[in-house]
């Protein structure tokens, strides 16, 4: 019995989706462009998470594979079953350069996910002034609050964050 279970996960870690988000992982721009070409429609196919691949590329730090996802008609604003964006996960990460890539296709800045948090938390959150600044300079909206009614500025206040508090409050 234990040979099934173990035969079976193997047969289903196989599958053309798990190579896909995969090659995504491990920033394999080649295979995921070879995959893309053998089944375009996996641009915006969702993991268990509902994670699509652009938002797996973006928070892995997968800028090459963001471009090409994109170039091949990702949705750039899609959401994970939680609400989250592309541009959410590589602000909550870190990734200057991701964000400044989906700012320039056109991403949405004020997106909001479940909780109500957009990028701009995130980046205040996690006191990373450089995306903070570039969602700033994008247009990022100071005011909106999550469901606790909180805006960025209160996050960073309550996390005792006063250097990110006062870009927030300018």
């Amino acid at each position: 019995m234990p040979g099934y279970f173990k035969k079976k996960y193997v047969m289903e870690s196989n599958t053309l989706l798990d190579k896909f988000f995969n090659a995504i992982r491990n920033g394999d721009a080649e295979k995921v462009a070879n995959l893309i070409d053998v089944q375009p429609e996996l641009v915006n196919v969702r993991d268990q998470r509902g994670s699509t691949p652009l938002i797996l590329a973006a928070y892995y730090d997968a800028l090459p594979i963001v471009k090409l996802l994109l170039e091949n008609g990702a949705n750039i604003d899609d959401k994970d079953y939680s609400g989250n964006t592309a541009m959410m996960g590589a602000c909550f990460k870190g990734y200057k350069d991701v964000v400044a890539f989906l700012i320039a296709s056109g991403a949405n800045v004020n997106a909001t996910n479940a909780n109500g948090a957009t990028a701009l938390v995130y980046a205040a959150t996690f006191a990373n002034k450089e995306i903070l600044l570039l969602l700033l300079d994008n247009n990022a909206d100071k005011t909106i609050k999550d469901t606790r009614g909180n805006t960025a500025l209160m996050q960073a206040k309550l996390q005792g964050l006063n250097d990110i508090a006062e870009l927030l409050e300018n």
